[in-house]
């Protein structure tokens, strides 16, 4: 088997060490393998760049579960060309499994040419990428603290999710501010409604007879709170995020162009990165998303379709967008969704819905285009004839005689 890489090193990344494996080979012919075990700490990480720099090596695979390869592979980048490798992917043969074993399988396996690395992007990119999934989970953090005092109000006998959509609106918000001041009287709380739900007044003096204690009363102070510094958090993390984004700010606005992504564009941006260069094809892009059909099968049949686990962060955002592009007018989205939704369920419509928005999203990066959308009509148009047989078949089925003619073109 021909070397691609003669000076090559396999890492197996752990916590609080890494076993190294050095893999020489010389002009002379023998392979010189040395294994050493060095600490995750900074000064001997940096020392273990130095010492595979010193028998020039060129290439260096790591394998590691979690986040431990990020230290390690921030320390050695721009010195090395890395790869990060799933550790299912170099499975070691059964019962010669060792830190030791799995670091020289690593790089002779690499020495070879026989791994592939994961997606790793730039560092501007994974930066702005921990600020978009850190202010995901703050809004996820946010929602779950709203839910709880949705409980708390349910187990106070205030009914007022029954009649406000939002009890952290305006109106909301000072309902729930007077609870927990001590008011109870549910003619001066429905007062306090503003707008729109000023309509409500008689739901909401009915909504906000209660029977609020204290510790009710003690818990919502403390939710409330926990509301509010949250919005802080995520106000202040949205300027961070928007200063970050300044020098991406051509390919963010071609995702805006998307129906369902315009708000969730910075989110995908920092989970694809801006160069599809990466992605042979829209079919790798979507694959390695995780947003198309799983393929399982055995004996020449087909067990399984369903998808895998995949990149999560960019899955959810991109199911969220699907959904808010179904509700669109007028859109390809729209009528793929309404298309799907009756026969395979909305749950399976959204997914392909998902996956039609990576595939646009993939083609609008790699070619630095605005996003043209096919139109409602778009599956009417693919095969007109069968569709016109169909539309008749129902009709005739209803108990109408069905006489089709051409319609005449004006000149």
């Amino acid at each position: 088997m021909e070397v691609l890489y003669p000076r090559c090193a396999g890492l197996d990344v752990h916590e609080a060490f890494v076993m190294v494996c050095r893999r020489v080979l010389h002009a002379d012919g023998p392979v010189e393998k040395v294994v050493r075990r060095y600490s995750t700490m900074t000064a001997d990480l940096l020392a273990l760049a130095d010492w595979l720099a010193e028998a020039g090596v060129t290439h260096v695979a790591m394998e590691s579960t979690g986040v431990f390869w990020k230290p390690v592979w921030n320390l050695l980048e721009g010195r090395f060309t890395l790869l990060l490798v799933n550790p299912r992917d170099v499975k070691q043969v059964p019962g010669r499994k060792t830190d030791v074993a799995d670091a020289a399988w690593l790089a002779q396996l690499l020495q070879y040419g026989l791994l592939k690395g994961s997606l790793v992007p730039p560092p501007s990119i994974r930066a702005l990428r921990d600020l978009t999934r850190h202010r995901t989970t703050l809004i996820r953090d946010k929602t779950r603290v709203i839910n709880r005092i949705h409980k708390v109000l349910e187990d106070a006998n205030i009914k007022l999710t029954a009649v406000a959509s939002d009890i952290m609106g305006v109106s909301g918000r000072a309902m729930l501010a007077a609870l927990v001041r001590g008011d109870t009287d549910p003619q001066e709380l429905a007062a306090l409604a503003q707008r729109r739900l000023r309509r409500k007044l008689p739901q909401l003096e009915q909504a906000l007879q209660g029977r609020v204690q204290p510790h009710h009363r003690l818990l919502l102070q403390s939710l409330l709170a926990q509301v509010t510094f949250l919005e802080q958090e995520i106000t202040a993390l949205d300027a961070v995020i928007e200063t970050t984004l300044r020098p991406f700010a051509a390919p963010l606005q071609l995702l805006k162009t998307i129906p369902g992504i315009t708000a969730r564009a910075a989110n995908v941006l920092a989970e694809l990165g801006p160069d599809m260069r990466v992605f042979p094809t829209a079919a790798h892009c979507a694959s390695w998303a995780a947003l198309c059909p799983g393929h399982d099968e055995t004996g020449g049949k087909r067990r399984s379709g369903k998808t895998r686990h995949g990149n999560r962060w960019l899955k959810g955002t991109l199911t969220e967008a699907a959904w808010v592009a179904s509700r669109t007018t007028g859109t390809y989205a729209a009528a793929q969704y309404r298309r799907l939704a009756g026969r395979r369920g909305k749950k399976r419509a959204l997914v392909a819905v998902a996956h039609s928005l990576l595939i646009a999203a993939y083609h609008v990066l790699r070619d630095g285009v605005a996003y043209h959308d096919l139109g409602p009509q778009h599956f009417d148009r693919l095969n007109e004839t069968h569709l016109t047989r169909h539309l008749v078949k129902r009709l005739e089925h209803l108990g109408h005689k069905v006489t089709l003619e051409p319609a005449h073109v004006a000149a």
